[in-house]
């Protein structure tokens, strides 16, 4: 039987090269000292942003400065406990740059406040009066948009420097299942016993061609789920009540209104995705289900089944470097800039793709000022793993083009259109992958890969937008968050998405338990609303060629310069009206349609 390794046993190329960002620990730790001591360095303006434009711009951009250098030094410790959430050591040095960001966040929590106190129109004749903070024009008029929600000056400050407390439900969660849960062995259809771990089950058991190993597999996993239930329902009911309590005190009618403002998207855009998905993708995906009970011969669709491969005989495995080199290609229509970047992201060790123990489930990108992106996922050797690869691929080459052209504060988009560009990459590797072959064998495979994408974000994510919805209602009310609500929301959910077309068992109900993204304000929904769009813009590329390419750079490069809905619209998408969700969900059908006819 395989082991699941330690950090120490995997291969060094296999994961990321930190040295990009600190050559040594001991830099690390003598750049967080000094972080500390130059927090004066913005300080010394405080009470002093009312002397006019040159004392405004000569804050912010020693803010920006000491803000890119804190970012380095948490990113470093996040990335290391990512690696290894086990160290010991990766452990205490994750809490002191926390530490540190909870007194730089504290500390300069003066700068909103003062912004919001000066008289009305103070910003408008500061932009004239010194042009250099055009610039910031943006992030100025953002946040005082947010005046009639912040609070006194001092209790800002006191609720800043309570970010390393007010975080603790999302590390909880984390610790426990990374370094803490631990699963038994589980057998395959030959007898044979094999280890479980989250990312074993995830990467791998979760699409493996043996019912016997795909089944027995999710109900080990699940058994182990089960015993932690309580311990995450309480982190996170303790997470929803923070942000009810933080809504209530800011004025907001609700805590959905107050954590879809920096989004900057309407009530109506929010539920425009959650509602016309549910509704019209569910017919589509039942449809899926049915076709894989009746070709793969299961004598029920049990949830376990939902991600089989329908072609298990016809599976290419894939290396990384593989995948790699197929990424590069599927991504050469974005041009040599972008190109440059996805090249580098596999030659340089951004790339952290071992599979160990400890080690941050799932995959994720983070992007550092002044050095580059860092990409984390567990390696299975699966077409799936490429198009997550790919995924990852394109936040990187999103926001390393939005630093190069855009200053920090301009940087990053709004939450609602980041997953855009990801998501592109993805339909760009279906793309490629189908324009290289006519065998119907070949493209039944790939449209397979396809409805993974929309899978993960049309319906693991949407349906875990769903349970937030729902949650949030609830908390509103003062009804508890525990972990009988959430198994008894998250059934009725599922339930009601795939009818009768799938059997969901306890085990199924445990599926919020699985993903960290319920910590991570209204994220889940902002998976479907960014494929949403890049589906639209695919289907302009498809159809118009370099130019709607160039267009998507440019908006690419915008960074977080405009509102998501002006990003979509100069990509050529109009994500206020309902029509781009209606036909995307129509897209993922014609493509169960193909399919079905394919076999």
């Amino acid at each position: 039987m395989s082991k699941i390794l330690s950090r120490a046993e995997v291969a060094t190329e296999s994961t990321w090269n930190l040295n990009d960002i600190f050559e040594t620990r001991e830099a690390w730790e003598k750049e967080l000292i000094a972080v500390q001591q130059d927090i004066t360095s913005v300080t010394k303006y405080e009470g002093r942003l009312v002397d006019g434009a040159d004392m405004l711009l000569a804050c912010l951009h020693a803010q920006e400065e000491l803000q890119a250098r804190l970012n380095r030094v948490v990113s470093f410790a996040y990335l290391h406990q990512s690696g290894d959430s086990i160290s010991p050591e990766n452990q205490m040095n994750a809490t002191k740059a926390r530490d540190l960001a909870s007194r730089v966040s504290s500390a300069l929590s003066f700068i909103k406040s003062e912004i919001i106190a000066l008289p009305d129109g103070s910003i408008d004749q500061y932009i004239i009066e010194q042009p250099q903070l055009q610039e910031f024009e943006r992030s100025l008029g953002l946040l005082i948009q947010t005046k009639p929600h912040r609070l006194t000056a001092e209790t800002e400050k006191v609720l800043a420097s309570f970010g390393e407390v007010l975080g603790a439900p999302y590390r909880i969660y984390e610790r426990s299942k990374l370094a803490d849960m631990t699963f038994p062995t589980t057998e395959n259809g030959r007898g044979e016993e094999v280890p479980v771990s989250f990312a074993l089950y995830e990467n791998k058991y979760v699409e493996s061609p043996d019912t016997d190993l795909r089944r027995n597999a999710f109900n080990t996993f699940s058994e182990t789920l089960y015993k932690y239930r309580n311990t995450f329902a309480e982190a996170y009911g303790t997470e929803v009540k923070r942000q009810v309590i933080e809504s209530g005190l800011r004025g907001y009618d609700s805590v959905t209104d107050m954590l879809l403002e920096p989004q900057q998207v309407s009530t109506e855009m929010y539920n425009n995705i959650l509602d016309i998905l549910q509704e019209e993708l569910a017919p589509h995906m039942r449809k899926y289900a049915a076709l894989k009970k009746r070709v793969l011969q299961l004598d029920e669709m049990t949830f376990a089944d939902l991600k089989a491969p329908l072609d298990p005989d016809f599976s290419p495995g894939i290396s990384f470097q593989e995948a790699g080199d197929l990424i590069k290609e599927a991504l050469s229509i974005l041009g040599p800039e972008y190109g440059e970047i996805v090249s580098d992201a596999f030659k340089n060790r951004w790339v952290d793709y071992a599979d160990n123990a400890g080690k941050r489930t799932g995959a994720f990108c983070m992007s550092i000022s002044g050095v580059h992106s860092y990409i984390l996922i567990s390696w299975a050797d699966s077409m799936r793993g490429a198009f997550t690869l790919a995924h990852e691929v394109g936040h990187a080459g999103h926001l390393m083009l939005a630093s190069k052209y855009q200053r920090l504060t301009n940087a990053r988009p709004s939450m609602y259109f980041i997953e855009a560009p990801s998501t592109m990459n993805e339909l760009l590797l279906a793309n490629h992958l189908l324009a290289r072959s006519n065998d119907p064998r070949m493209r039944r495979w790939v449209i397979s890969q396809l409805l993974g994408t929309y899978f993960h974000n049309f319906v693991t994510h949407l349906l875990e937008g769903e349970l937030q919805r729902r949650v949030y209602d609830l908390a509103m009310k003062n009804v508890p968050i525990t972990a009988v609500k959430l198994c008894e929301l998250k059934g009725n959910i599922l339930s009601s998405f795939w009818g009768e077309d799938v059997v969901i068992d306890e085990h199924a109900k445990l599926t919020w338990m699985r993903q960290p993204h319920y910590y991570m304000s209204l994220y889940p929904y902002t998976y479907a609303a960014g494929l949403t769009a890049s589906t639209a813009v695919a289907k302009l590329i498809r159809e118009e060629g370099q130019p709607a390419v160039d267009r998507w750079l440019e908006v690419l490069k915008a960074g977080g310069s405009m509102s998501p809905l002006e990003l979509m619209k100069l990509a050529g998408v109009d994500m206020s009206q309902p029509d781009p969700i209606r036909s995307a969900a129509a897209y993922v059908g014609s493509l169960i349609d193909e399919l079905e006819e394919l076999y």
